[in-house]
């Protein structure tokens, strides 16, 4: 128990580290967070404020923060432990709750299903979506894509994964990036309607 308390925590802390807000600011004194449109520090806008090199910095970091807390865990705690399910979605929280200003979480949710590789294929189960939605069945705005593409990587996880606590991390996850991308949601869509029909 004090083992899944601990990592608990330390995904939280990882989480909450800002890189991509971080990276702008120290490379190119500029705060992302102010000067884009969305306000999120997230690794998108670094790259668009920051350039490629420091997009791709940011990236790396945001993934890492995520996957490396997971990777210390699961070689320490059972997979079949619910434990795991709160460990994996710590990283997560951490970065959409962050006292200091939350981010979308998008990158750090791919960091900690990387973090479950070999044992799991959730990461697939969200790459699939993503990709689909991004490049096949273009969804926009990007707050929309994302809601669809994480509904659609919790019922993939539901379908196909065996691991219970998995799949509740997933469930998590889901509802955290959807939360975090609901109010986006509202601003890009005026009225609640997409297509022409109301849909909140």
């Amino acid at each position: 128990m004090m083992r899944g308390i601990l990592f608990v925590l330390l995904g939280l802390v990882s989480g909450s580290v800002m890189y991509a807000w971080v990276f702008p600011k120290w490379f190119c004194h500029v705060d992302i967070a102010k000067c884009s449109d969305d306000g999120n520090p997230g690794t998108a806008n670094a790259l668009k404020f920051g350039g490629l090199s420091v997009g791709i910095l940011s990236l790396l970091f945001e993934l890492a923060k995520g996957a490396v807390p997971v990777l210390m865990a699961k070689y320490l705690i059972p997979l079949n432990s619910f434990w795991m399910a709160l460990i994996v979605a710590a990283p997560v929280a951490g970065h959409a709750f962050a006292p200091w200003g939350g981010g979308k979480a998008i990158a750090v949710s791919f960091g900690v299903l990387l973090g479950l590789l070999p044992q799991s294929k959730a990461l697939l189960f969200l790459v699939i979506p993503y990709v689909f939605f991004s490049a096949i069945l273009i969804l926009r705005p990007h707050a929309l894509r994302s809601i669809v593409s994480f509904i659609s990587f919790f019922i993939l996880t539901l379908l196909f994964e065996k691991n219970l606590p998995i799949i509740a991390a997933a469930l998590f996850i889901t509802g955290i990036v959807t939360v975090r991308h609901l109010s986006s949601l509202h601003k890009c869509i005026p009225e609640g309607q997409i297509f022409g029909k109301r849909i909140f």
